[in-house]
């Protein structure tokens, strides 16, 4: 398949492109009219890169939609591991998948060609629900060792208002690297959430741009300690909100990533309006080499051991802040 696929519910439209990364590049809640993943000011490419893997940001960025790509087997900066290299944020995010429509949900498969591991994914939706199921599983004699990730990117209506986050992490901490003008948050601080120090005080990040000057943010944190693996955006008008929840077991941490109009550079231009719910097995946005070389957790996969993850996304109308998500995946109020 090279065009998009769509998925729909009573509640929910999906698309879905296989020939770039399985990306889900948009969902629609129909009822309320409203689109909850991010876009970006540029025309991204719909051609996967024939190398699978991007050399640095600018050129993984001309594939970016704004949506939700899967990080494998690299997350962060293209590096150099064991003789293999990983381009940024991974093979997975820029390569064609094999894919299938079957009751309803698509099917992606693809063996990577950066490491001996295969991969399938399905994405089905349950009305207000997206559910994701992966399963990876190394080929060949030796262990694997990976990051596996998820960088689903929300924008569009869902912050078309003011809005707040909240999440199940106990602790955050801001990336010690990533500081440009617009970053609120003092580089390296750690905290217990929601609060984190500033460059003038501290920062209640639930609702982080009341701390921005101008309104425009640029910052990259940590979140860590999940009580329960969830995090959320409700817009504060409570026209509609996204709880996203995963397995921690697989993805223990999870990158909170701003850019709200905080990057004036091309192709960014001042001109977009996201943040990145970003579950991963690594804390470190650096690459595996980095995470190698600062002893960051990073995930083996054994020969012939299948590992399995799963993430739902619920897309839906709040009556008030997020308290959690239930089981079924669905946020609770």
């Amino acid at each position: 398949m090279s065009a998009d696929v769509i998925l729909e519910s009573e509640s929910l439209r999906v698309a879905v492109r296989p020939r770039v990364g399985g990306t889900i590049t948009a969902v629609e809640h129909k009822g309320l009219g409203l689109s909850v993943l991010g876009t970006v000011p540029w025309e991204p490419l719909d051609t996967p890169l024939d190398s699978g893997a991007a050399p640095d940001e600018r050129t993984w960025l001309t594939r970016y939609t704004g949506g939700w790509p899967l990080l494998f087997p690299n997350g962060g900066d293209a590096c150099t591991v064991d003789g293999v290299f990983h381009g940024f944020h991974g093979e997975a995010s820029v390569s064609p998948w094999e894919a299938e429509m079957r009751d309803g949900a698509v099917t992606l498969q693809r063996r990577f060609a950066t490491v001996p591991v295969r991969m399938a994914r399905t994405i089905s939706l349950q009305d207000d629900l997206v559910r994701i199921r992966e399963i990876a599983t190394a080929e060949g004699d030796s262990p694997v060792t990976v990051m596996w990730g998820h960088h689903p990117t929300f924008g569009s209506d869902l912050l078309a208002g003011d809005f707040e986050i909240t999440t199940g992490a106990h602790g955050v901490t801001i990336d010690e690297g990533y500081d440009p003008p617009t970053n609120p948050l003092q580089a390296g601080a750690h905290g217990g959430w929601p609060f984190v120090a500033g460059k003038t005080g501290p920062v209640d990040l639930r609702r982080p741009l009341s701390y921005a000057p101008d309104g425009r943010m640029a910052s990259l944190a940590y979140l860590s300690d999940f009580a329960s693996p969830w995090i959320a955006i409700r817009r504060l008008d409570d026209a509609v909100a996204i709880a996203l929840s995963w397995d921690a077991g697989v993805l223990p941490s999870a990158w909170l990533w701003f850019e709200i109009g905080g990057t004036s550079d091309a192709p960014w231009c001042g001109r977009t309006r996201l943040i990145g719910l970003e579950p991963n097995s690594t804390r470190l946005a650096y690459g595996l080499a980095e995470a190698r070389r600062r002893g960051a957790r990073l995930l083996t996969l054994q020969p012939g051991v299948s590992a399995e993850l799963a993430l739902q996304l619920h897309v839906f109308r709040p009556q008030g802040p997020v308290q959690g998500v239930g089981p079924d995946g669905r946020a609770l109020r």
